[in-house]
């Protein structure tokens, strides 16, 4: 079941991934369902405003969140149950990762529980989230210039909150730079070794692929799902050097004959546009990485990494991926595989784009850490089943309009509504991101999550309209 599913009904829908929430007291466990639901319903919306201004809807919803016992894990432990038993399912799944920082401002006082981030004009506290999101994988298609894949987004497997702290004052008086000292402290590097927390070894028949950017290029990380059985496609930041040899993985990929090429959609930056791109693909049989030297233990003490190396890279351009991937990557088929894949991560940036921008978790007007760290739990659910709203809408585009997933009663509404018939998949979607804004012309390209969650919540309105209307005896009509 992907996170989407009934995403409409937003009731059922929370029900669904918040109905067993263990926070004490069954009051408390319908309180977060009608939290999650309003959200749901009304992405972006404040707290007052889901509780359209009831002083009492508010207040009950911030002595909810202001409970000790009612954390990011406790909320979120029955999605995450959800989560993992379809991992069980026999096929290929990514586990997506990444970290993304939440700022707040200080406004007229700090916020207890936040610590520093970035340096900006203003001045603000925040934390870093990480993130680890399953993904169903369909499988590379076989035309070269296809798109990236669409994928079925099941939802979020863990989630980190990792508060910034000054340097203890022992760490920075220490003689020799303060690195005996540090190595006693939680480190940032420790979220991607921490992410798999939750995650076990695959079933027999299940494949979990762990894709991640140049961030988890760390040894323990690395180490830790090849001790558990997990693919990987990793991004590599390090030079690493290779067992038996001088040479270093860098060297070696870079002396690698193209062994094809294929195209690539590139995303937009903010100094960048967005581009189509011809992409050399190159691989390496399977290589030995050696253990890097850690503080207190002796050279080559650690385990070796077995791993094999895709390179991407544009002629002529700037873009080069070095992926490091389990062992396995023998084809040219395959290495593009695992490009699709890595490429794939991108839904991660999605995600935290809906939290920031459609959910608004930074526009939060709550005053501690651990009302806000309880709030970005629920959305974050709530913002990964909105870009799978998009995702959904690329699958199965010729398949019949009632496999959109929306109820009968909305596509009954959009049907009218668009005064046609919308017998396919991808007629309904087009039509419901007609609602948001999308223009349908040739050069527009598929609707986005933002315009399907804008066209979703005008189909929202008209449902309940009609509803209304079905209900009301008006004098004089």
């Amino acid at each position: 079941m992907r996170i989407s599913t009934q995403f409409c009904d937003a009731q059922h829908w929370a029900q669904q991934h918040f109905g067993t929430v263990k926070v004490g007291d069954v009051r408390r466990r319908r309180r977060v369902c009608t939290l999650v639901a309003g959200w749901a319903r009304q992405p972006g919306a404040s707290i007052p405003q889901l509780g359209a201004g009831v002083a009492y809807a508010s207040k009950a919803a911030y002595h909810l969140l202001s409970q000790p016992g009612v954390t990011p894990d406790v909320l979120q432990a029955p999605h995450r149950q959800l989560v993992q038993a379809q991992l069980q399912q026999p096929g290929t799944y990514l586990l997506v990762e990444d970290t993304t920082q939440l700022r707040w401002s200080r406004s007229t006082r700090s916020r207890p529980g936040l610590g520093p981030v970035a340096a900006t004009k203003h001045a603000e506290q925040g934390v870093l989230l990480h993130s680890l999101v399953a993904a169903g994988w369909p499988g590379a298609p076989a035309d070269l210039d296809a798109a990236r894949p669409a994928v079925t987004l099941l939802g979020l497997l863990d989630q980190q909150y990792y508060v910034r702290q000054p340097a203890p004052e022992a760490e920075r008086t220490h003689p020799h730079g303060g690195s005996r000292p540090r190595q006693g402290r939680v480190r940032e590097s420790s979220l991607w070794l921490q992410s798999l927390r939750q995650v076990g070894s695959p079933p027999p028949g299940s494949q979990w692929v762990v894709v991640a950017d140049r961030g988890a290029d760390i040894y323990e990380h690395l180490l830790a799902c090849q001790q558990r059985g997990l693919g990987f496609v990793v991004r590599a930041c390090q030079d690493r050097g290779l067992l038996g040899t001088s040479q270093t993985v860098f060297a070696l990929a870079r002396a690698l004959p193209s062994m094809g090429k294929f195209v690539l959609a590139i995303r937009s930056r903010p100094d960048r546009v967005a581009r189509q791109a011809t992409l050399h693909v190159s691989f390496s049989a399977p290589l030995t990485l050696r253990a890097p030297q850690r503080p207190g233990t002796s050279p080559k003490k650690g385990q070796p990494v077995t791993a094999s190396v895709v390179r991407v890279w544009e002629e002529g351009g700037t873009l080069e991926w070095l992926l490091l991937c389990e062992p396995g990557v023998e084809t040219f088929a395959q290495a593009r595989e695992r490009v699709w894949q890595y490429a794939t991560r991108w839904l991660i940036e999605d995600f935290h784009k809906a939290l920031k921008t459609g959910l608004g978790a930074e526009r939060l007007q709550l005053h501690t850490a651990h009302r806000l760290f309880a709030a970005v739990a629920l959305l974050s659910v709530v913002a990964l089943a909105l870009v799978d709203l998009r995702e959904q809408s690329r699958q199965q585009s010729d398949a019949p309009a009632e496999a959109a997933g929306l109820p009968p009663p909305y596509l009954q509404v959009l049907r009218q509504q668009q005064r046609r018939p919308l017998r396919t998949v991808r007629e309904v979607y087009y039509a419901l991101a007609g609602l948001g804004g999308h223009l349908g012309r040739t050069g527009d390209g598929p609707p986005g999550w933002q315009t399907l969650w804008r066209g979703l919540l005008s189909l929202r309105q008209l449902v309940e309209g009609v509803r209304l209307a079905a209900g009301l005896s008006i004098q004089g009509a």
